[in-house]
């Protein structure tokens, strides 16, 4: 009777029903199959939003003649946008129980960045930082309270380490309190010197353990978050030119600024995934160098769009600035994305001087594209496309070369 009345167990690899708790655990690194849950890419998402009224500010600010100032608040509201979302990202990639109140707790931290996102504008107009404040203190007590979950599940130095990431992000939020209580002038100073302190408590905290992050899930998330991030460019540029259309039917001036833009994003895209990032990530050391660098993929990738716009509003004429600053809204972080990403990607897949030197060789020709007045962003395009082309002409060559070679040797 007892037999008959107990259900079967699941079979492997089957869904498990949702439970309103579970033990959080940590989960192992060969995991077979590990890919980002449906959460996770709502989630990603949901901090595009973010990134798209940042973007937005910053378009308004370089167009208005002040880039200096536009490009410091961007920096900053970017950095609380990408730092909460990376660090979710990692625990994620640890710690998903994906119980009920792991989904309630991780909803809480998009309402939090919803709630940053809403303070965007007062915070680019005004250097009003509360609600992105009161956003940012949302999205890091919901992580705290992940992290203090996992201490309760843990023993040892993996408790300790959990605990250690608990306590240094409530930390950091009363020092990120400069940010709404100082004087403006001391603002910067606040960012600067927190921004530091928040990127030192994962060094700090893996000191006792390292969290069983998982290398293809983490190279998969980072991957997703570059094409959402790359799809807000595409996205945030045609409203532009849409726009433009509309109000001024200038097609003559924008067709080539269309045409630069997407190749310099379709190049960006094929660059980004050339390569299996994953295989490099083998270590902390690696990892936490791979990870922070993309605070300037992602900003750079963003930026992208931003420029793309005041690109499009100096062309009808509706932005107060030259054709060279609006060519270098464009060009600049171009070639800052092209060269973060062969730092961190793809000179571990290059060989030879030759290959080495496609990326950085590219960047520099973008940047001296920006002195070429309204065929600026077509000619960064089309020197963005041709480095795709001479990359993938000289891996298939060096491909070539060793397959050559391997058959000779078998052959004698």
């Amino acid at each position: 009777m007892t037999s008959s009345s107990t259900p079967a167990p699941a079979p492997q690899g089957a869904p498990q029903p949702l439970r309103p708790l579970r033990r959080l655990t940590a989960r192992g690194r060969d995991e077979a199959h590990r890919v980002a849950s449906p959460l996770e890419l709502f989630f990603d998402l949901c901090f595009v939003v973010a990134i798209a009224q940042a973007g937005g500010e910053l378009v308004h600010a370089v167009a208005e003649g002040h880039p200096g100032e536009g490009i410091l608040n961007y920096a900053m509201v970017f950095f609380a946008i990408w730092w909460a979302w990376m660090n979710f990202t990692w625990f994620s990639s640890a710690y998903d129980n994906d119980d009920a109140l792991y989904r309630v707790v991780t909803l809480i931290q998009i309402a939090g960045v919803l709630v940053l996102a809403a303070g965007v504008s007062r915070s680019f107009a005004d250097h009003d930082y509360m609600a992105v404040w009161l956003g940012y203190v949302i999205m890091r007590l919901a992580m705290a309270a992940q992290w203090l979950r996992a201490a309760r599940s843990a023993e040892g130095a993996e408790r300790t380490m959990a605990l250690r990431y608990a306590g240094g992000v409530l930390l950091c939020l009363v020092g990120w309190l400069g940010l709404v209580l100082l004087p403006e002038h001391a603002r910067a100073w606040v960012f600067l010197v927190m921004a530091v302190v928040e990127m030192c408590v994962p060094l700090y905290a893996e000191k006792a353990s390292a969290t069983s992050w998982h290398p293809h899930h983490i190279a998969e998330r980072y991957g997703l978050f570059t094409i959402i991030v790359l799809g807000e460019t595409i996205a945030a540029a045609t409203v532009a030119m849409k726009s433009a259309l509309t109000e001024h039917d200038a097609l003559g001036e924008l067709l080539p600024i269309a045409a630069g833009g997407l190749l310099i994003v379709f190049s960006a895209w094929w660059i980004y995934f050339v390569v299996p990032i994953h295989g490099h990530l083998r270590s902390n050391r690696e990892s936490f160098l791979w990870g922070y660098g993309h605070y300037l993929i992602f900003a750079s990738a963003a930026s992208i769009g931003a420029g793309l716009e005041v690109a499009v509003e100096q062309a009808v004429g509706t932005a107060h600035i030259s054709t060279l600053a609006a060519s270098a809204a464009v060009t600049l972080p171009t070639a800052l994305y092209l060269l973060t990403v062969w730092a961190l990607h793809s000179r571990y897949f290059k060989v030879g001087i030759a290959q080495q030197l496609v990326l950085p060789m590219t960047a520099l020709l973008v940047i001296c594209c920006t002195f070429l007045g309204d065929w600026a962003v077509p000619a960064a395009g089309l020197v963005s496309a041709l480095a795709v082309a001479t990359g993938t002409t000289l891996t298939a060559r060096a491909a070539g070369r060793g397959r050559t070679a391997d058959a000779a040797a078998t052959a004698s």
